[in-house]
């Protein structure tokens, strides 16, 4: 069974930095594609990753593009959101999630979309204050 648990949220200033850690059990992070994701206050989880990361390489929404970086660690099976230049609409609840059935590689490809993906954390708060 595929278990994800993120951690690193947290308060900052806006132009500050945070770092997310996504802990794996279950699946190897190189044998996935994980995502995060993100759910501004009183409104739905957005439907698009804001950062994937697959065999293949990652890909980013153009709202965080430039920004953030998300990268991957196979000794602790572990992935990293490092999120530079935080702003206030950056404030959300910062969800990992994993598509184990697609590596991003072996003639599969990693998908931004949210339905792809089948297990997800519990999520971390990140605020930003102006």
């Amino acid at each position: 069974q595929v278990r994800l648990l993120e951690s690193g949220g947290g308060s900052v200033q806006a132009g500050g930095s945070l770092r997310l850690s996504c802990t794996i059990s279950g699946v190897r992070v190189n044998a996935a594609c994980m995502g995060w994701f993100r759910q501004t206050p009183g409104k739905e989880r957005e439907e698009f990753a804001i950062a994937m990361i697959g065999n293949d390489g990652t890909d980013y929404a153009d709202s965080v593009k430039d920004r953030f970086t998300v990268s991957r660690d196979i000794a602790h099976n572990a992935v990293y959101l490092q999120m530079n230049s935080l702003k206030p609409e950056d404030t959300a609840i910062y969800s990992c999630a994993a598509d184990s059935r697609r590596t991003g590689g072996d003639g599969t490809s990693c998908y931004r979309r949210d339905f792809m993906y089948s297990t997800w954390g519990q999520g971390t708060q990140v605020s930003v204050s102006s």
